[in-house]
């Protein structure tokens, strides 16, 4: 998801993508953990990334 289409989103709406990444990214932990490998561990990267982005554009929009 793109910075430009996260600020078009309500800070309600940034806090639900925050919290759903924050899983997502817990899930992957966990799976990589018990697993030992990912299926893809690019999803790792992707999803710390755009948690990052989400973030940083929710602390411009609560400034």
């Amino acid at each position: 998801m793109k910075a430009s289409e996260l600020r078009e989103l309500t800070v309600e709406e940034l806090g639900a993508r925050e919290a759903e990444l924050s899983q997502q990214l817990f899930n992957l932990r966990l799976q990589q953990v018990t697993q030992g490998q990912l299926d893809n561990p690019a999803k790792m990267r992707e999803a710390r990334r755009d948690r990052a982005r989400v973030l940083t554009v929710l602390r411009e929009k609560q400034d």
